[in-house]
């Protein structure tokens, strides 16, 4: 053991000035907060597609999905079914089908689906 000591290589340890230390973990940390980023877009995008199976299996709806138009909810409501969107005071929701009756079919920002009366919206 003694030997091979003797002949083992000796690297010395490279200085790095404090300015390019500092450079670099900034780098490391912009590059972290970007994988971060994605990570949470990813999640968000699996429960919309989450959202959207269950909405078309619920309603049974196999059209394509698209915004008619935007409504603000003038009051809040809470659901009294699943298949009702709970709705708050304010609230943007795209409206996607006119259904028969008093009722629309609406989603909201975090991508939920379901009947809102006309009665609780105002479109501009």
């Amino acid at each position: 053991r003694e030997k091979d000591d003797k002949y083992k290589i000796r690297m010395p340890k490279l200085r790095m000035a404090k300015e390019y230390k500092d450079k670099r973990k900034s780098i490391d940390d912009v590059e972290r907060n970007i994988l971060k980023s994605k990570k949470s877009s990813e999640e968000k995008s699996r429960k919309r597609e989450k959202e959207e199976k269950f909405f078309r299996e619920t309603f049974m709806y196999d059209k394509e999905i698209s915004v008619i138009s935007t409504a603000t909810a003038e009051c809040s409501v809470s659901s009294q079914r699943r298949v009702d969107l709970p709705v708050t005071a304010g609230e943007q929701l795209d409206v996607i089908d006119v259904v028969e009756g008093h009722a629309v079919i609406c989603r909201n920002s975090q991508g939920r689906y379901g009947y809102v009366l006309l009665e609780h919206l105002n479109f501009r």
